[in-house]
């Protein structure tokens, strides 16, 4: 008998209905989206420590241990009720993963392709112009979640994208120099914003308060952010979480148009009607 055959001898003996391998399927699906949010966390650690402590009284229970076990209960309890408060940051960026599905993606502005290639033209230019003069700057290209708590906190601009504008913004002592640049669509909508500082400590020391600052922001939100260092001129872009260093620029037109491009199949949207208004 083949070894598919034993399996499924296995689990029609086991009585298995349907619904139940849809459940388990899943599950396991929920389980392993779950590991990969908060995997390079704080709460990874957190959830080792909770596995640890689990164990320990389930064997102290076995071994008849009782006043250990109890007290291994009474702190799973207390775990318990702390987690919500412990894991705040990652459940909120599992709702956010889960409200940037494709049926719920919001679409806050209507562009065609020949809008998005003028601003990545550019983007690409102004960015290479901060480069050669050794210029500092922080970019955030809003996607799907909006930015408007971050926006507030800056100068409004509202105007097109032109490499001239992204210069002076950032060309030092000027007013707007200090802080993020916020790109939505082909607009700046507002300069010299605060953003949220990252608080993973695997980070080096040589990274500044430039690309914490761009990591923070692409860990709440799915926006792209753009850094370049002043002090040796690297390109680096964060997303999701995670920075990516030392780009030319082939490789940052390709992750821009990979990432931003209008041109991109999963633009359904069941709110597609509000960038009508």
């Amino acid at each position: 008998m083949a070894i598919w055959e034993r399996i499924v001898a296995a689990v029609l003996q086991l009585n298995v209905e349907w619904r139940d391998i849809i459940d388990i399927i899943i599950m396991s699906y929920v389980f392993y989206r779950l590991i990969l949010i908060i995997r390079g966390t704080r709460a990874e650690q957190l959830v080792k420590g909770l596995i640890v402590l689990l164990l320990a009284m389930i064997i102290s229970d076995q071994a008849g241990l009782d006043t250990l076990h109890w007290t291994l209960s009474q702190m799973m309890i207390v775990g318990l009720i702390a987690i919500p408060i412990i894991f705040q940051p990652e459940l909120r960026r599992a709702l956010e993963h889960l409200g940037r599905g494709k049926i719920f993606q919001t679409t806050y502005w209507n562009w065609s392709s020949q809008d998005f290639e003028n601003m990545l033209d550019e983007l690409v230019k102004a960015i290479f112009v901060l480069v050669k003069k050794r210029i500092g700057a922080l970019i955030v290209i809003e996607r799907s979640t909006g930015l408007k708590e971050y926006i507030d906190t800056g100068i409004s601009v509202n105007g097109v994208v032109t490499a001239e504008l992204l210069v002076n913004i950032f060309f030092p002592r000027s007013p707007l120099h200090d802080g993020a640049v916020i790109i939505q669509g082909n607009q700046i909508v507002a300069a010299g914003c605060y953003l949220p500082m990252t608080e993973d400590p695997s980070l080096g020391k040589e990274l500044g308060t430039r690309h914490r600052a761009g990591i923070g922001i692409s860990e709440h939100s799915d926006a792209l952010a753009l850094i370049i260092s002043e002090e040796t001129g690297i390109i680096s872009i964060a997303h999701d979480g995670v920075l990516t260093r030392y780009l030319d620029e082939k490789k940052l037109r390709a992750f821009l148009k990979e990432e931003c491009s209008p041109d991109r199949s999963d633009n359904f949207s069941l709110w597609s009607w509000r960038s009508s208004k």
